[in-house]
């Protein structure tokens, strides 16, 4: 039984094509994004690549021995438990599905336990080390250099509102009100959210939209709000670039990319006062628990200064 995650990804024809109608489920129906389905037909290709190699090629012989198994020989290997709640997850998911198709006489996966995933303390910039890493990207905004105001007015965005890195990625001019301050963010899901966004964002946009992104645009471009340096929609991978870039211009400041700034504003939000369901709505989260998570931050900090400051600490 195989418990690497790189296992072929070679099927028998009717594994495969299994594998591929899971997939078109979780694309068009239940709307994931591309990276989440890419996740999932990974896991699942490493369940099926077992069921392949015990002799069996229909899903009846997927039972909870198997699947106990097949996450078994991943916890001998040596993964996370983030990584076998991950899987046991896409498991139980996928069982489900071949359940309702009538590919499965009954669902095994409902008894099928996964150790927890540890969550840990996402690393965040205290206000202080924001505050300098936005000045380093608006000092590096040089009026001549269209792609130095791109990155400044990403980072603020990325900033003000909290969101994904891919969300911003996504957006398009149309989706900007300048006059309100406000976009609109497609989230995961598809699941659409409005998000306002402070002065000193609204200031690096406007620089952008006026003296750099027609510097860059071309026939190709159509309504992206970022583009790239030949005129397409921006990378997510040149934001994650200048992100890391700015971040680490900060001394002490930890190593992060947009994510982080993601978790930076959650929890800046949440010490200036903000209401915890208002950040959820903000960051898009579909459960308030994922939310509470920047409590957790905040009552660390809280922590930390108390050990630091209480003669009795």
């Amino acid at each position: 039984m195989r418990g690497d995650w790189r296992a072929s990804d070679s099927l028998p024809e009717g594994l495969a094509a299994y594998r591929e109608r899971f997939v078109a489920h979780l694309a068009s129906v239940r709307g994931l994004s591309v990276h989440t389905v890419r996740a999932y037909r990974g896991d699942v290709t490493t369940l099926l690549r077992c069921l392949a190699d015990s002799g069996h090629d229909d899903l009846g012989a997927l039972d909870l021995p198997m699947l106990r198994g097949w996450l078994g020989a991943q916890h001998r290997a040596g993964h996370r438990r983030s990584t076998l709640a991950r899987r046991a997850a896409a498991a139980r998911t996928f069982t489900a599905w071949a359940t309702r198709a009538g590919l499965m006489a009954s669902d095994p996966g409902p008894r099928l336990v996964a150790p927890s995933a540890r969550r840990g303390l996402p690393a965040v910039l205290h206000p202080q080390q924001a505050a300098a890493a936005l000045h380093a990207a608006q000092c590096g905004a040089d009026e001549a250099d269209p792609l130095a105001l791109r990155d400044h007015a990403a980072v603020e965005l990325l900033y003000a509102t909290g969101i994904r890195v891919a969300e911003l990625c996504g957006l398009d001019l149309g989706d900007l009100d300048q006059q309100r301050r406000l976009i609109r963010v497609l989230g995961k899901g598809a699941k659409e959210r409005v998000v306002p966004y402070g002065v000193p964002a609204e200031r690096a946009l406007r620089r952008w939209l006026e003296q750099g992104r027609p510097a860059l645009a071309r026939s190709h471009s159509a309504a992206a709000l970022f583009l790239g340096a030949r005129g397409g929609r921006v990378d997510q991978r040149i934001i994650r670039t200048v992100v890391h870039e700015v971040v680490g211009a900060v001394p002490g400041a930890p190593d992060m990319g947009p994510h982080g700034l993601r978790h930076s504003a959650a929890t800046h939000l949440l010490e200036g006062g903000a209401d915890l369901r208002a950040v959820q709505e903000l960051l898009g989260h579909a459960t308030l628990a994922t939310t509470q998570l920047y409590t957790h931050v905040t009552v660390e900090r809280l922590k930390a200064i108390h050990d630091r400051s209480h003669p009795r600490s």
